[in-house]
This record gives structure tokens, sequence and C-alpha cells, in this order.
């Protein structure tokens, strides 16, 4: 299947940045949000990575305006009609994902593919919500998605070949690295990287060492571009708080339990980066 017009739902961080890949590698891309206030938000911020990118040298004029020129936003799940592939990547919620996934069939036509963004969710238990599971996969990119090159395809137990096909050859048309994930809870990357930042937590809790002397540990000891709990604070402490109480959900094994720190400090609200305080203070 050809894909010419891709659509995105959401425009926060992950869907904005969806956006303007597709949009940068020559698609016609229309992004939905809830309300104009959010769409606003994200298209700005499109914008202000590609005016970053041309004042650093780094992205051209040229592409700028043809990425910006491919690109639209919308409130409406209707203006998603022409659309060949939408990517879904909302809140990690079932019940609204099951939603918009209706009000999006209602509008593509029946051989669109809709794929989700989703970093934890059950491939094969999205796809039962649609009315094509067959036309359904997963497409988990990772942030910042303009720069990360990395994409997981993972495939529902009703994903057809043909589908997964589209998926990885359209991954891969966006100048990304496509893998073959299995649809099981953290797919890949999660899966062994959660187990990782729970026991970097475990350990300090335990007196290991100090958070900064842990990070330098890992970064100057093992190659890592940022400690544990850098990395942390930059995923977002609530987001590793769902993804391994979904792992722990489904494999009850106690390593991917989230220790207790992490749980009050999501309780908190120290969620890292965004909300300028986590295992770090941001100002």
């Amino acid at each position: 299947m050809e894909i010419r017009t891709v659509g995105v739902l959401g425009c926060g961080l992950m869907g904005s940045g969806i956006a303007q890949v597709a949009a940068g590698a020559g698609y016609k891309t229309i992004v939905r949000e809830v309300n104009d206030s959010a769409l606003q938000a994200g298209l700005g911020r499109v914008k202000k990575f590609l005016s970053d990118g041309v004042s650093k040298g780094k992205v051209t004029g040229e592409a700028q305006a043809a990425t910006l020129g491919n690109l639209s936003g919308t409130t409406n799940t209707a203006d998603l009609e022409d659309c060949d592939i939408v990517i879904e990547a909302i809140v990690e919620n079932l019940d609204e994902k099951r939603a918009i996934y209706q009000a999006v069939e209602a509008a593509v036509r029946p051989d669109a593919i809709i794929a989700s963004n989703t970093s934890s969710l059950c491939i094969t238990e999205l796809a039962a919500a649609t009315k094509r599971p067959d036309r359904f996969g997963g497409l988990h990119f990772f942030n910042p998605v303009p720069l990360m090159k990395l994409v997981e395809v993972i495939r529902a137990l009703t994903t057809s070949e043909e589908t997964a096909r589209t998926l990885t050859s359209f991954a891969t048309s966006l100048g990304k690295e496509p893998i073959a994930a299995p649809d099981r809870p953290g797919f890949i990357v999660n899966r062994l990287l959660v187990p990782y930042l729970l026991d970097a937590i475990r350990e300090y809790e335990r007196g290991l060492g100090t958070i900064e002397d842990i990070d330098k540990g890992m970064k100057l000891g093992c190659g890592h571009p940022m400690g544990p709990f850098t990395l942390l604070d930059f995923v977002g402490l609530d987001t590793t708080y769902y993804i391994a109480n979904i792992m722990f959900e489904e494999f009850r094994e106690a390593r991917f339990a989230p220790p207790p720190l992490l749980k009050r400090m999501v309780l908190a609200g120290y969620h890292g980066r965004k909300t300028k305080r986590g295992f770090y203070t941001y100002s």
C-alpha cells in the first residue's frame, strides 16, 4: 500500500514530533488535537524546533519551508478522511484510545491503516477495539522524535503481513531505523531499559551511592550518554511508573515492580523535567 497522506492523533510532545518527521519526509500531514489551544501549542513546538535548527545550521531554510508547507492542523477528526495511515499518539488510556479509533474509522477509508505509538499497551487489545484489526499495528517512536533514529514496529496477532511491511517501509521512509518488536509489555527497548532504571532507584535507596555518583559511574564507566537518574527525569517518572506497573501486572516478576521511592515521587508530583523537579531540580 502506498502512503501519501499521514494523519497524527495528538499534537503533544510525541505527536508533534511524529507529525514533523512525516511532513519533513514529504508526506502531506494532518495533525488532530482536541482543541485549538493544544493544537497551536503543538504546532508552535514544531516551528520552534525547525527555527532553532535553522539558526544552528542544522536545518536549511528550504527544508523548514517544505516541512511547514506539508503540515496542517485540525480539531475535526473528519478532516482525516484522505489519510492512508493515522498514527495515534494520545494519552495512555485504553478507553480514550478506543473512543478515538471509532471516530477515526468513521472518517477514513476502509483500507487505511491505524497505528499506535503506545509505549506499553497491548497492540492486539488495541487492534481488537477497531473494525480493521488486520490493518492495525504499533509504531513506537522515541523522544525526541526528530532526533531519535529508532522505531519499534509491533504486530498484533491480527496484523496482516502487508500491513507489517507497509509500517516498516513507512518508518524507513521517515529516515528511521525500524526493528520488529514482539507484542509484549515494554516491547524490546522498555523491556530491557525499565528494569535497569528501577534497579538504579532500588540501589540508591539501599545506599549504593549518591544520585550524582551513580549517574557519573554509568556515564563514564559504561559509556552511557546519560545516567539512570538523568534519564528517568528525561523520560518522566510518571511514565516509567506507569510502564513498570503494566509490566509487573503481566509478568508478576519482582524486577518489574516499581520501588517505593518512585511511587512516592510520582504521588508528590515530582515527574522530572516536565515538572521542573524529579531526582534533580530544574530551573
